[in-house]
């Protein structure tokens, strides 16, 4: 019986995916970075591998089934079982009034935020209920936008509502196979993503302002302590956040 531990992390090639990735390697999990783009995964490979970890680059357009398909077959037949998912690929639209919102950029948003994590949950869960030992964990990346949205948002704001549902149908329907699923709801990490934040992002006021910013290898050691908690205990919701971001209360 196997005692590696392998974890996947979609949006494995940067940002929070990337943060992930070296700390659940830290922490003795065989990672298998996965996303569309293989060059930045190969550097988060070369990071885990120069701290004396163990992990494969496999690209992954988390919005296509094949292509879904195709990551978790190379993940069997590399290790032979998946004991974590972190379901962290994510995008967003161009921040434009609703009306002006194109078909092609909420589908886009959708396909990749809700139907990638759908499609790479479901998988995930079929093989952790074949293997040996059985079991597993799901993550899934949510965000505060679902609590409190951001203007012109609606495309993004409406999936990570979407995953919330997605995450508490995950755990109920993992009870009994020894599947669990958590949320972790994230607020202004360091990332390419937030880069502009420094500058002055748009405020519900009509104003633009800087929002203070948190590391993201925070968030990735957030992540590494939902994925090591025994299989009899889960966190269902996670936030974390930049503590002065403008998230909590008015004003």
């Amino acid at each position: 019986m196997s005692k590696r531990r392998v974890a996947v992390v979609t949006g494995g090639g940067s940002g929070v995916g990337r943060a992930a990735c070296t700390e659940l390697a830290n922490n003795g999990w065989t990672i298998v970075a996965a996303g569309r783009r293989l060059a930045t995964l190969n550097f988060t490979v070369e990071m885990v591998e120069s701290a004396g970890g163990t992990a494969m680059a496999v690209v992954c357009d988390v919005s296509k089934p094949d292509s879904v398909d195709a990551l978790f077959q190379r993940v069997q037949d590399a290790w032979g079982r998946v004991d974590l998912l972190f379901n962290n690929a994510g995008c967003s639209a161009p921040a434009v009034p609703l009306e002006h919102l194109t078909f092609e950029d909420w589908s886009q948003v959708v396909n990749t935020n809700l139907t990638g994590s759908f499609l790479c949950a479901q998988r995930a869960v079929a093989a952790m209920k074949r293997q040996n030992p059985p079991g597993g964990r799901i993550i899934n990346n949510g965000s505060v936008s679902a609590h409190t949205p951001r203007p012109n948002s609606a495309p993004y704001t409406a999936t990570k509502h979407a995953i919330t549902g997605l995450t508490k149908s995950l755990a109920l329907d993992g009870r009994g196979h020894s599947i669990t699923c958590g949320q972790i709801d994230i607020g202004n990490a360091e990332t390419e993503m937030t880069a502009p934040m420094a500058l002055g992002v748009p405020q519900p006021d009509g104003s633009v302002k800087p929002e203070a910013t948190m590391k993201a290898a925070d968030v990735g050691r957030a992540v590494a302590y939902m994925a090591d908690l025994p299989p009899d205990t889960t966190v269902l919701s996670m936030t974390i956040m930049a503590s002065e971001m403008p998230f909590v209360g008015r004003g």
